[in-house]
C-alpha cells in the first residue's frame, strides 16, 4: 500500500512538473494547442506560492533591515534580466521587468510607491512620466514654426525597456527566529532601477545613473511573480517562478544600505570615492548578520 501511495505521488508531481512548462507541447496538433491545460491538468493544478508562516513580533530575537542592490550585469543574475527582446520568443517567457511593468498596467498589482518605505504611492501619470519621454525632432520644430503644427512622423516617443533595467533594489528583513532557532530572511520590496528616461541617449556617463522608478511591497505582488517563470538553464522542463527564485535567494547582491542611527543612511554616504572600501563595508554588515546566528550557538 506504501508503494502505491508514493508512486501516485511520483506520478502527480510528475505531471505537475511538466504543466509548469510548456503545457501540453508534446500533443498539440497544431501550436494554438501549445500552452492549453487539459481538464485532467487543471484538476491537479494546485500551482500556488508557498504561504509564508505566521511570525509573532514575540519570536523575533533579532532583526535588522537591509537594502541590497542586484547587479543584472553578473551571470547569476540573468534570469532577472533575460529576455529583453520579446518579438522572437513565446510569450510564456518574460523578463522580470515586463512580468513588473505589465502587471502594475492590466491592474494586477494595485500600488507601487515613490520610495522603500511605502509613503507615497505613484499615479499611472507619474509612472507614465518616468518611463516614457516624447520628443520633437528639429525638422518637426521647423514645421511648427511655420504651419503651426507638427506631423506625428516628426515625434519621437522612447520608452524605458526591459534591456534599460540594469539593477534591481531589494528590501528585505533579517530576523532570528527564536521559535525555530534559525535566522531567516524576508523579502518586504523590489524596485527595478534604470537610467532617466530623458538621458538614456547621452553620451555622458555621469547621468546614466541607475534610480529606482517605483517600489513594489513584495507579498502584493507574490501572485504575479508565482505565475510568471524564469528560465532554468540546467533543465528547462523545470522553469522556476520569479516568486521561489527571489525568495530563495538564487541572486547576487550587496547591501548597500542598512538601517542605522543616522536616518538609514546609505553605505556610499560615510564610505565616499572609494568602491573597493564600499564592497568590504558591505561585507561587514553580511558578517554582522551571519554572526549573530553562529554566536547564538557559541558556548
Amino acid at each position: 500500500m506504501n508503494y502505491k501511495f508514493l508512486l501516485s505521488i511520483v506520478l502527480t508531481v510528475g505531471i505537475t512538473s511538466n504543466v509548469c512548462a510548456q503545457a501540453n507541447i508534446l500533443n498539440a496538433k497544431v501550436p494554438q494547442e501549445v500552452g492549453v491545460k487539459t481538464e485532467a491538468q487543471l484538476a491537479l493544478d494546485n500551482d500556488e506560492p508557498l504561504e509564508y508562516g505566521y511570525v509573532d513580533d514575540r519570536d523575533i530575537l533579532f532583526s535588522k533591515m537591509t537594502w541590497e542592490k542586484v547587479v543584472l550585469d553578473e551571470r547569476v543574475n540573468f534570469p532577472l534580466y533575460f529576455p529583453v527582446d520579446t518579438n522572437n520568443i513565446g510569450k510564456e517567457r518574460r523578463s522580470l521587468y515586463h512580468t513588473l511593468i505589465k502587471a502594475v498596467k492590466d491592474g494586477k498589482i494595485k500600488n507601487v510607491y515613490n520610495d522603500s518605505y511605502f509613503t507615497v504611492k505613484r499615479t499611472m501619470k507619474e509612472l507614465q512620466d518616468i518611463t516614457t519621454k516624447v520628443d520633437t525632432l528639429d525638422i518637426g520644430y521647423d514645421q511648427l514654426n511655420a504651419d503651426g503644427y507638427v506631423d506625428p512622423e516628426y515625434i519621437t516617443t522612447t520608452n524605458i525597456e526591459a534591456f534599460h533595467i540594469s539593477a534591481y533594489l531589494i528590501k528585505g528583513l533579517w530576523y532570528f527566529d527564536k521559535r525555530h532557532g534559525e535566522l531567516k530572511y524576508r523579502i518586504l520590496g523590489i524596485a527595478p532601477a534604470a537610467p532617466d528616461v530623458n538621458f538614456l541617449d547621452s553620451d555622458d556617463e555621469s547621468l546614466k545613473t541607475p534610480n529606482a522608478l517605483f517600489w513594489v511591497f513584495f507579498p502584493e505582488a507574490r501572485e504575479v511573480l508565482h505565475e510568471a517563470k524564469a528560465f532554468n538553464n540546467k533543465n528547462s522542463a523545470m522553469p522556476i517562478s520569479f516568486d521561489h527564485l527571489l525568495n530563495s535567494r538564487r541572486f547576487n547582491g550587496y547591501m548597500y544600505k542598512e538601517e542605522n542611527v543616522y536616518g538609514d543612511r546609505e553605505v556610499k554616504e560615510y564610505v565616499a570615492d572609494n568602491a573597493l572600501m564600499q564592497l568590504l563595508e558591505s561585507d561587514r554588515i553580511k558578517d554582522k548578520i551571519r554572526n549573530f546566528e553562529q554566536d547564538m550557538w557559541a558556548y
